[in-house]
């Protein structure tokens, strides 16, 4: 089945890898996932998938519809559910457990990055930004926006505004170690969102 599991970022920390480097590693809390749904092409929904429920809440965190739909499959309340697509071997109410990766696996994390606010060119950006004497007097605001030939703005030009607070995936970052008792994944390197932000880890493309 395509790997998914849904956690929370819980910090950076060191790791001493099997080589004896020392690892940068993000440690994800991925413990209590479960299957919540299933579909199929052979029926009414036209596709293969299942649906994983992650963080159990009270009932009353949900909305009607959610609770009716976790009701009726016999399951308590999640805070979040989340559909991959794909043919799986695990019945609805299953657990998934971190294991279903391992050690030197690839994978791709999504996340909420961190909002930044509104923000000028120079931290949007990172443009050096103008001079800081001979009297100029436009250290961190941007320059000319393009008005030569074509005598408009291009798309996609870099203007000063909201920073941050959008949907990011790291992708093939590396499974450093997998601690199954506690529902820990250990991953090499960064991954985007604050502390104690959602992510989804899906098996690299």
């Amino acid at each position: 089945m395509p790997r998914m599991l849904l956690g929370k970022k819980i910090g950076m920390t060191q790791v001493i890898g099997d080589d004896g480097t020392v690892v940068p590693v993000t440690v994800l809390e991925a413990g209590g996932n479960r299957v919540t749904m299933k579909k199929s092409a052979d029926g009414s929904d036209k596709y293969d998938a299942y649906q994983v429920g992650y963080e159990e809440v009270r009932s009353s965190r949900l909305s009607k519809p959610e609770r009716e739909h976790l009701a009726s499959k016999n399951l308590p309340a999640f805070r979040h559910l989340k559909e991959q697509k794909g043919v799986t071997d695990l019945n609805v109410g299953d657990p998934i457990p971190v294991s279903i990766f391992a050690n030197g696996d690839k994978v791709d994390v999504t996340g909420v990055s961190k909002g930044k606010g509104f923000a000028g060119v120079v931290k949007r950006y990172h443009w050096h930004g103008g001079d800081m004497t001979h009297g100029s007097m436009i250290h961190r605001k941007p320059q000319s926006s393009g008005a030569t030939d074509a005598a408009h703005i291009f798309k996609n030009q870099g203007k000063p505004g909201h920073m941050g607070n959008e949907t990011v995936t790291a992708q093939r970052l590396t499974v450093v170690r997998v601690d199954e008792e506690r529902g820990l994944l250990l991953i090499k390197g960064a991954v985007p969102g604050p502390r104690g932000g959602l992510v989804t880890i899906r098996e690299a493309k």
